[in-house]
């Protein structure tokens, strides 16, 4: 299979996002070119880097970036993570394809680390679950 350029959105570019990304370029093993940007970008999440590296995939070096970063540039597919990434995201004409995949943003439990890296790690789980998916079949693959 060709090599694609992925572009994953998200509100802050902290957590779901940036999971999703290192998971993709994880399970594509490196041959999909992937990345991640925010509407309004923070700092990634020491949880998300934490629930990461428990599966083997690094992603403390990566840095929030602004979806402007991106707006000139081709994608294959833009995947939004997030309700309101999905409602302010802009075009991308080059882009292929447009899917939304909403996720319960982990950043948003209250509580002990280890309460909140429970909620990461969900999330990685339904996160990996959707980019499997897509990766065997051309489509996300759903959880009950």
């Amino acid at each position: 299979m060709d090599s694609r350029r992925v572009l994953i959105l998200c509100t802050g570019n902290s957590a779901r996002s940036q999971m999703a990304e290192g998971r993709w370029r994880h399970l594509s093993n490196g041959r999909d070119e992937v990345f991640s940007a925010g509407t309004r970008p923070t700092q990634v999440r020491p949880e998300a880097i934490a629930a990461m590296a428990e599966i083997g995939v690094d992603i403390s070096e990566h840095r929030s970036k602004s979806v402007d970063e991106f707006v000139n540039q081709p994608f294959d597919l833009v995947i939004t993570v997030c309700d309101n990434a999905n409602e302010s995201c802009p075009v991308f004409p080059g882009a292929a394809q447009r899917l939304h995949w909403p996720f319960t943003d982990p950043a948003a439990i209250e509580g002990t680390f280890g309460e909140r890296l429970a909620a990461f790690r969900l999330v990685r789980s339904l996160i990996a679950d959707r980019i499997q998916g897509f990766l065997e079949n051309g489509t996300p693959a759903s959880r009950a």
